[in-house]
Order: C-alpha cells, then sequence, then structure tokens
C-alpha cells in the first residue's frame, strides 16, 4: 500500500535537571563529542526501552524478550497444575525445540542444570505466546520423557521439534513498531518501522561528581563512635536535551495487515500511543536518588512525503545561555530556525503537516501551528499522517 505522508517526525526540547539517566559500563554518564564540544547523551537503547514499557503500560499488550522462554513455559504449566520436575522438562523441550541453538544453562559451580535450557538468541515475541507454547507441550505431554542434562556427547532432540516456529512467527504491536531480529527462524524477521535517535544536550555540559555518604545507624547511636557505613561518588550532569524519532508509515502498515483497512486503523493507534509515549516516558536510572521527571518544553511534529529529516544539525554549534542563563529558549530559537532553512532548501510541498505544542512559547513562525496540548498535537498530526482513503 502506498501512503502520500510517508514518514511522521516528532522533535522534542527537553531540559533534564541533575540526574545520570543512562550509565556505560563503569556507571558514568554517556557523553558524546559533537561539533568539538562534550555533549550528555542518552542512548536510543535506553531511551527506547522505556518508550516501549510505556506503550505495554498503555496498550495492554506486553512482548517478551527472552532466551529463557523455557523458564516461562515451566512456569506457564505449573499454574496449570504440573508436576515441577515434568514442567521443567517440558520447558527444556520448547527452549529446544526451535531453529534456533540452544545451551543447557550452568551453575555457579559451572555444573549444567537438567532441563534448564536457553536459547542462544533472544526471542522476542508476544507474551500472551508463552500460553501457546504451553498449549504444545500439552498435547505432547505424553511425548517429553527425555532430559536434558548438559552431560551427553550429543545434544538430545527435542520431542516438539518443528512444532514451535510457527508461535515464533506472531508479532503484536510493539514488535509492528519496533522490529525484531530473529535470523535463525525463516520469516520470523520483522524490519522496525520507528527510528530512534540519541538524545544529546545542544549546549556543551560537564560531568559533576557526587560525594555521598551512607550513616551507619547503630554507630550514629553509640556516643563513642564517629564515621560512615559508606562513602563514595557518583556521577551526574544536567543539560537541555534534542530529541528527534520517526516513524515510517508505510512500513508500519506493512507490517500490521495486507488489508489497508486493518493497517490504518491499527496504524492509526499504535502511532499516536507511540508519540504519547516518546514525549511522557523517561530512563529510570537513578531515579530514586534524582527523580529527574521533567516535561519537554515544546514538541514539534511533522509529516513528511519525502524522507525523515533530523533537525540535529541545528545543534552541531552548541547553544550558549542566554543573557540571564537557560539554554531552553535559545534551543527552541534553533529548532525554528533550521525548520525554516531545511525545509525551504527542500521544498515546502514535501511537508504535508507541521504543529507543535509548547510549556511557554506562542509565536515560532515556521513549526506550523499551536495547539494547546499534547493530546491535540498528536491526535492533528495522526489524522493527516493516516487519513482515510475515501471510498
Amino acid at each position: 500500500m502506498a501512503l502520500t505522508p510517508r514518514f511522521l517526525d516528532i522533535h522534542i526540547i527537553q531540559p533534564v535537571p541533575y540526574a545520570n539517566l543512562n550509565r556505560d559500563d563503569t556507571n558514568s554518564v554517556k557523553t558524546m563529542l559533537y561539533g568539538d564540544a562534550l555533549r550528555t547523551r542518552i542512548s536510543s537503547q535506553s531511551w527506547k526501552r522505556a518508550i516501549r514499557e510505556h506503550l505495554q503500560d498503555a496498550l495492554s499488550d506486553n512482548a517478551l524478550r527472552t532466551r529463557r522462554i523455557g523458564e516461562r513455559v515451566t512456569e506457564a504449566l505449573r499454574d496449570r497444575g504440573w508436576d515441577k520436575a515434568l514442567a521443567e522438562r517440558a520447558g527444556a523441550h520448547v527452549a529446544a525445540g526451535s531453529s534456533i541453538k540452544w545451551e543447557v544453562a550452568k551453575g555457579k559451580d559451572k555444573q549444567p542444570i537438567t532441563n534448564k535450557v536457553l536459547t542462544n538468541a533472544l526471542i522476542y515475541l508476544p507474551e500472551d505466546a508463552v500460553e501457546e507454547l504451553a498449549d504444545i507441550a500439552e498435547d505432547h505431554k505424553d511425548t517429553l520423557t527425555t532430559d536434558f542434562t548438559g552431560k551427553e556427547k550429543k545434544k538430545p532432540e527435542s520431542a516438539l521439534t518443528g512444532k514451535i516456529d510457527k508461535i515464533l512467527l506472531k508479532k503484536n504491536g510493539i514488535i509492528n513498531l519496533f522490529g525484531r531480529m530473529l535470523a535463525e527462524v525463516d520469516h520470523a524477521g520483522v524490519d522496525g518501522a520507528v527510528q530512534v535517535a540519541h538524545a544529546f544536550t545542544t549546549h556543551t555540559t560537564e560531568v559533576e561528581l557526587d560525594y555521598f555518604a551512607a550513616v551507619d545507624d547503630v554507630t550514629a547511636t553509640n556516643g563513642g563512635e564517629t564515621g560512615s557505613g559508606h562513602m563514595g561518588t557518583a556521577e551526574f550532569s544536567t543539560g537541555t536535551l534534542y530529541r528527534f524519532a520517526t516513524i515510517d508509515l508505510q512500513e508500519l502498515t506493512k507490517n500490521l495487515s495486507d488489508d489497508d483497512t486493518i493497517a490504518i486503523d491499527a496504524a492509526r493507534e499504535l502511532a499516536g500511543q507511540f508519540l504519547h509515549s516518546f514525549i511522557e516516558s523517561l530512563p529510570q536510572a537513578k531515579k530514586n536518588s534524582t527523580a529527574p521527571h521533567s516535561l519537554p518544553h515544546l514538541v514539534h511534529v511533522a509529516v513528511r512525503s519525502d524522507r525523515p529529516l533530523s533537525f540535529a544539525a541545528a545543534y552541531e554549534e552548541p547553544v550558549r545561555s542566554a543573557q540571564h542563563g537557560g539554554y531552553v529558549a535559545r534551543s527552541v530559537e534553533g529548532i525554528d530556525a533550521y525548520s525554516k532553512a531545511a525545509n525551504t532548501l527542500l521544498g515546502p510541498d514535501r511537508v504535508l503537516h507541521a504543529a507543535y505544542a509548547s510549556l511557554q512559547f506562542d509565536k515560532l513562525e515556521h513549526l506550523g501551528g499551536r495547539h494547546s496540548s499534547f493530546d491535540a498535537l498528536v491526535a492533528a498530526a495522526v489524522d493527516v499522517a493516516l487519513a482515510k482513503a475515501p471510498k
């Protein structure tokens, strides 16, 4: 199905207070060098997880990504009243029954754990597919006689070989949006319809070290002793972020259905909820000690017929603070100016719809009309992007 509106872009300017939303392997703030200036960075993987969790709550339609699918099936069978040993064996047969390579898990003593089978690749499937896998185990209960001990010279064959792959092909809205890489199962791969950029600060930032100490309550009440129970340092930063994502509407509708009407109706719900989740989600690292739950100051959406267009280049030269401090206003000015320049260069006919919502900015000239709420902004964009074709 060919849609004239092809891409739905969303741009956000969001100030974040003292936080470390996304740490590297040493618990340090993630950074990047852009325009020869150090910026704080939040990886797309981190923010996509936050978006996915927000989406799943909103849609009540969870997706499960795991190497431990056998253990989940075991839990489902135990809930149905199966004996523990038989349920574990059945879970192992399910995990070993697909086209994905597998191995028997090992404990802390490095010894194999009987009937605890891990797939070598992460399986990504709808949560409710676990019950369907449990149904297959139920249907073949009498054939599940082989244990997987990990001590055999040759791997045993699952009694469910050839019966599991069909379930691994199942999709839901989350998978249709974000895609799925599962090369070992034919036709299980799904091209993602969503692209999410790494968020970064529009200005130069510095990482700050926070020294902290934890008081030992017993020592504190013992008058003759002093000192803390623990001392350490943690890294944090602050900044105004530029965030960008785009939805490939053609890819999304193709993933959903061959029926145009069904595809467009489903895409309207998914695209709208994705935009809401992108606006409202926040990575949760260090949330208990920083509570950095800020709102975007500006959200701009555009429906394009040609290609996605990030405005990241607006900040290749880092924004300087305003006269009395603050980066938000000049960051917003940067989006407005870059939008005008880029769309003039490419040709304004490629933008089918543009609009924005903001906490404080009501006189932006090149971002389309202003909406009073995020709900109204999203609804208007989705209406244009996925309008039903006239009969």
